[in-house]
Order: structure tokens, then sequence, then C-alpha cells
């Protein structure tokens, strides 16, 4: 039988909001499928979830916002 090892878990650091917002866009873009649908509903979707992720996320500035819009 092979031992088993301690394996310590790294406790996770906090994400910065920044960090919580983009994740999350990423999330949405592969949850709903917005890739393949048309250009035009693309659009519509960015600027549905940004208003979103910009409500959710207060904390953000302007700054980190285009910044999300440029990723």
């Amino acid at each position: 039988m092979a031992k088993q090892r301690n394996r310590r878990r790294k406790e996770a650091e906090p994400q910065s909001p920044f960090d919580q917002a983009r994740d999350e866009l990423f999330q949405q873009i592969i949850r709903c499928g917005v890739i393949g649908s048309a250009p035009e509903h693309q659009d519509e979707w960015f600027e549905q979830t940004m208003r979103y992720l910009e409500d959710r996320y207060h904390e953000l500035d302007r700054a980190q916002i285009a910044e999300l819009r440029t990723l």
C-alpha cells in the first residue's frame, strides 16, 4: 500500500473586486454561448453584462471598467 502524503492545501488569497469581475465575465461568456451568436446579439449581450458588472462591483473605477471591456 502506498503511503498517503500530507498534502496541505494552499489557502487562496482573497481576490480583488477587479479579479472577481474579470472571472465572472469570462464565466458568463462560456456559460451563455454568446460566442456563437450574431454580432448584433453579442454587442447587446456585452453591453447588458457590462452594466450588470458595473452595478455588482461598484468598487471598480472607470479605468478598471475600461480594462474589463478591453479584455
